[in-house]
């Protein structure tokens, strides 16, 4: 695929970037650069290489799941601004 004037100045009204002729003639040979690395980047053999997400390999560091009692109510309701028969407290909002 060739990229001409034609397509940039089209590209760019789309983008909503005002370019001047000069500009739009310079940009025209990057984007044929740039489809060409690409097209070359399509040659490449990728049959037996995984899909990636990061090329870093990520792990999350989680903490171990383990099933307590609860029983904290009273921990829990201290850091609450005010608390009402072991319950959380809170302002009425109905207009």
């Amino acid at each position: 695929m060739s990229v001409d004037t034609d397509t940039v100045r089209k590209i760019s009204r789309l983008a909503r970037i005002q370019m001047s002729d000069a500009e739009i003639e310079a940009l025209a040979p990057e984007f044929n650069k740039i489809l060409g690395w690409i097209d070359q980047l399509g040659e490449v053999d990728t049959s037996g290489v995984e899909p990636m997400a990061a090329v870093v390999p990520n792990t999350l560091r989680l903490r171990d799941d383990v099933v307590t009692e609860g029983g904290d109510r009273d921990r829990v309701l201290a850091n609450a601004p005010q608390a009402e028969h072991g319950f959380f407290a809170v302002p009425k909002v109905i207009e």
